[in-house]
Protein backbone atom coordinates (compact mmCIF):
# COMPACT_ATOMS: atom_id res chain seq x y z
CA UNK A 1 0.00 0.00 0.00
CA UNK A 2 1.49 3.53 -0.95
CA UNK A 3 1.83 5.43 2.35
CA UNK A 4 -0.59 8.70 2.46
CA UNK A 5 2.30 11.67 1.58
CA UNK A 6 3.01 9.54 -1.93
CA UNK A 7 -0.55 10.12 -2.87
CA UNK A 8 -1.09 13.85 -1.82
CA UNK A 9 0.53 16.28 -4.36
CA UNK A 10 -0.13 19.80 -2.96
CA UNK A 11 -0.71 22.61 -5.73
CA UNK A 12 -1.38 25.71 -4.11
CA UNK A 13 -2.65 27.09 -0.70
CA UNK A 14 -4.44 30.46 -0.59
CA UNK A 15 -5.52 32.47 2.55
CA UNK A 16 -8.83 32.80 2.84
CA UNK A 17 -9.08 34.42 6.42
CA UNK A 18 -6.85 35.44 9.82
CA UNK A 19 -9.04 36.74 11.40
CA UNK A 20 -9.19 35.18 14.60
CA UNK A 21 -7.67 31.99 13.67
CA UNK A 22 -6.89 30.98 9.50
CA UNK A 23 -9.35 29.39 6.98
CA UNK A 24 -7.15 28.16 3.91
CA UNK A 25 -7.70 26.68 0.60
CA UNK A 26 -5.97 24.16 -0.64
CA UNK A 27 -5.29 22.90 -3.80
CA UNK A 28 -4.08 19.53 -4.58
CA UNK A 29 -3.83 16.50 -6.41
CA UNK A 30 -4.92 13.01 -4.54
CA UNK A 31 -3.66 9.25 -6.40
CA UNK A 32 -7.20 7.23 -6.02
CA UNK A 33 -7.11 3.71 -5.28
CA UNK A 34 -7.56 3.11 -9.17
CA UNK A 35 -4.44 4.78 -9.77
CA UNK A 36 -5.94 8.04 -11.05
CA UNK A 37 -4.95 11.14 -9.94
CA UNK A 38 -7.59 13.19 -9.00
CA UNK A 39 -7.68 17.48 -8.43
CA UNK A 40 -9.31 18.75 -5.19
CA UNK A 41 -10.20 21.16 -3.50
CA UNK A 42 -10.72 21.34 1.21
CA UNK A 43 -10.81 24.56 2.83
CA UNK A 44 -9.14 23.78 6.42
CA UNK A 45 -9.79 25.91 9.46
CA UNK A 46 -6.93 25.76 11.79
CA UNK A 47 -7.57 27.09 15.46
CA UNK A 48 -4.78 24.83 17.22
CA UNK A 49 -4.94 21.87 18.95
CA UNK A 50 -7.11 21.53 22.37
CA UNK A 51 -7.83 19.61 25.25
CA UNK A 52 -11.77 18.46 27.25
CA UNK A 53 -11.86 17.08 31.10
CA UNK A 54 -14.34 15.46 32.95
CA UNK A 55 -14.70 15.97 36.23
CA UNK A 56 -16.15 13.33 38.09
CA UNK A 57 -16.70 12.08 42.09
CA UNK A 58 -16.48 8.33 42.67
CA UNK A 59 -17.63 8.90 46.07
CA UNK A 60 -20.76 10.80 45.25
CA UNK A 61 -21.00 9.78 41.40
CA UNK A 62 -21.55 13.13 40.39
CA UNK A 63 -19.67 15.11 37.42
CA UNK A 64 -18.79 18.74 36.96
CA UNK A 65 -20.34 20.48 33.50
CA UNK A 66 -20.22 23.83 32.37
CA UNK A 67 -23.29 25.85 30.62
CA UNK A 68 -22.26 28.78 27.77
CA UNK A 69 -23.36 30.64 24.80
CA UNK A 70 -21.88 29.35 21.50
CA UNK A 71 -22.56 31.33 18.80
CA UNK A 72 -22.15 28.74 16.12
CA UNK A 73 -24.96 26.50 17.83
CA UNK A 74 -26.87 29.35 17.91
CA UNK A 75 -26.51 30.22 14.20
CA UNK A 76 -27.68 26.79 13.58
CA UNK A 77 -30.90 27.06 15.04
CA UNK A 78 -30.27 25.98 18.91
CA UNK A 79 -30.48 28.01 21.60
CA UNK A 80 -27.07 28.51 21.68
CA UNK A 81 -26.41 27.64 25.71
CA UNK A 82 -24.45 24.67 25.50
CA UNK A 83 -23.58 22.10 28.47
CA UNK A 84 -20.09 21.01 28.14
CA UNK A 85 -17.28 19.49 29.71
CA UNK A 86 -14.55 22.29 30.33
CA UNK A 87 -11.67 22.36 28.09
CA UNK A 88 -9.57 24.86 25.96
CA UNK A 89 -7.24 25.23 22.81
CA UNK A 90 -3.69 24.77 23.91
CA UNK A 91 -1.90 27.88 23.17
CA UNK A 92 1.33 26.30 23.57
CA UNK A 93 0.74 24.77 26.87
CA UNK A 94 0.80 20.86 26.62
CA UNK A 95 -2.45 19.16 27.13
CA UNK A 96 -1.93 17.95 30.61
CA UNK A 97 -0.80 22.15 31.75
CA UNK A 98 -3.93 23.35 29.55
CA UNK A 99 -6.40 21.35 31.22
CA UNK A 100 -5.31 21.84 34.36
CA UNK A 101 -5.78 25.36 33.99
CA UNK A 102 -8.53 25.09 31.77
CA UNK A 103 -10.81 22.94 34.83
CA UNK A 104 -9.74 25.54 37.49
CA UNK A 105 -10.61 28.83 35.04
CA UNK A 106 -14.10 27.61 33.89
CA UNK A 107 -15.29 25.20 37.60
CA UNK A 108 -13.79 26.35 40.08
CA UNK A 109 -11.65 23.15 40.65
CA UNK A 110 -7.61 22.51 41.54
CA UNK A 111 -7.57 19.18 40.10
CA UNK A 112 -4.24 17.17 40.25
CA UNK A 113 -4.63 13.59 39.27
CA UNK A 114 -6.42 13.72 35.91
CA UNK A 115 -5.53 10.76 33.07
CA UNK A 116 -5.69 11.01 29.60
CA UNK A 117 -7.77 8.46 27.99
CA UNK A 118 -7.36 9.33 24.29
CA UNK A 119 -7.29 11.26 21.08
CA UNK A 120 -9.78 12.85 18.46
CA UNK A 121 -10.09 14.84 15.33
CA UNK A 122 -13.67 16.18 15.86
CA UNK A 123 -14.77 17.47 12.25
CA UNK A 124 -11.70 16.34 9.87
CA UNK A 125 -13.53 17.13 7.07
CA UNK A 126 -12.43 20.82 7.63
CA UNK A 127 -10.84 21.84 11.04
CA UNK A 128 -7.61 20.82 11.62
CA UNK A 129 -8.06 20.22 15.33
CA UNK A 130 -6.97 17.58 17.28
CA UNK A 131 -8.48 17.07 21.31
CA UNK A 132 -6.92 15.44 23.85
CA UNK A 133 -9.79 14.22 26.15
CA UNK A 134 -8.89 13.38 29.93
CA UNK A 135 -10.38 12.27 32.97
CA UNK A 136 -10.26 13.62 36.58
CA UNK A 137 -11.36 12.82 40.15
CA UNK A 138 -12.64 15.96 42.13
CA UNK A 139 -14.05 16.67 45.83
CA UNK A 140 -14.81 19.78 47.55
CA UNK A 141 -11.80 20.35 49.00
CA UNK A 142 -10.35 21.01 45.60
CA UNK A 143 -12.34 23.98 44.99
CA UNK A 144 -10.66 26.91 44.99
CA UNK A 145 -12.88 29.55 43.29
CA UNK A 146 -16.54 29.71 42.14
CA UNK A 147 -15.40 29.28 38.27
CA UNK A 148 -17.35 30.91 35.71
CA UNK A 149 -14.43 31.53 32.98
CA UNK A 150 -12.50 34.43 32.31
CA UNK A 151 -13.65 37.36 31.54
CA UNK A 152 -11.79 39.23 29.30
CA UNK A 153 -12.09 36.00 27.06
CA UNK A 154 -15.97 36.90 27.11
CA UNK A 155 -16.32 33.71 29.36
CA UNK A 156 -19.13 33.60 31.54
CA UNK A 157 -20.26 29.96 32.43
CA UNK A 158 -22.64 28.34 34.76
CA UNK A 159 -21.15 25.36 37.22
CA UNK A 160 -23.24 22.11 36.90
CA UNK A 161 -22.81 19.39 39.10
CA UNK A 162 -25.14 16.56 38.37
CA UNK A 163 -25.11 12.89 38.85
CA UNK A 164 -23.48 10.93 35.84
CA UNK A 165 -27.10 9.25 35.21
CA UNK A 166 -28.88 12.49 35.24
CA UNK A 167 -26.27 13.49 32.68
CA UNK A 168 -26.42 10.19 30.23
CA UNK A 169 -30.41 10.95 30.15
CA UNK A 170 -29.61 14.51 29.34
CA UNK A 171 -27.83 13.33 25.86
CA UNK A 172 -30.76 10.81 25.43
CA UNK A 173 -33.58 14.13 26.00
CA UNK A 174 -31.25 16.34 23.57
CA UNK A 175 -30.20 18.35 26.02
CA UNK A 176 -26.22 17.87 26.13
CA UNK A 177 -25.60 18.08 22.20
CA UNK A 178 -21.77 18.71 22.67
CA UNK A 179 -19.40 16.10 20.69
CA UNK A 180 -16.92 16.17 23.58
CA UNK A 181 -18.91 16.52 26.16
CA UNK A 182 -21.14 12.95 24.99
CA UNK A 183 -17.73 11.17 24.27
CA UNK A 184 -16.40 11.85 27.86
CA UNK A 185 -19.84 11.14 29.50
CA UNK A 186 -20.19 7.86 27.37
CA UNK A 187 -16.35 6.60 28.47
CA UNK A 188 -17.31 7.03 31.80
CA UNK A 189 -20.09 5.75 31.55
CA UNK A 190 -18.53 2.36 30.36
CA UNK A 191 -16.09 2.26 32.71
CA UNK A 192 -18.08 2.40 35.51
CA UNK A 193 -20.17 -0.63 34.20
CA UNK A 194 -17.19 -2.55 33.46
CA UNK A 195 -16.59 -2.09 37.13
CA UNK A 196 -19.31 -3.27 38.38
CA UNK A 197 -20.51 0.02 39.43
CA UNK A 198 -24.40 0.49 39.01
CA UNK A 199 -24.91 3.88 37.38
Amino acid sequence: MTATRDRVRIVDTALLSDDWYTLKKVTFDFLRRDGTWQRQNRETYDRGNGATILLHSPRSGNIVLTRQFRMPAFVNGHDGMLIEAPGGLLDDASPEERIRLEAEEETGYRVSEIRKVFEAYMSPGSVTEKLYFFIGEYDASMRINDGGGVVDEGEDLEVLELPLRTALQMIDDGEIVDGKTIMLLQYLALRELGAGRSL
